[in-house]
């Protein structure tokens, strides 16, 4: 099961949570599992489009993955 470490400025719309597991298969869905857990976390990460801001950054191990197919 993979876990979300959430940087310090977004955890007080994650209840103070340092880290938060989740299920999914790839980036993508541990993103929307996320934001199912702690909804307040949406308006900070996506744009209404859906896309991800460009000020976020996702990491799966040392690689930035933010773009649309490193999310899947």
């Amino acid at each position: 099961m993979p876990t979300v470490e959430i940087p310090s400025v977004l955890r007080p719309r994650t209840a103070g949570q340092v880290k938060i597991a989740v299920e999914a298969a790839t980036v993508a869905e541990a993103l929307e599992a996320l934001c199912q857990q702690c909804p307040a976390l949406r308006d900070q990460l996506f744009m209404q489009s859906g896309k991800l801001k460009r000020t976020v950054s996702i990491f799966l191990g040392e690689e930035d993955v933010r773009s649309d197919q490193g999310l899947a």
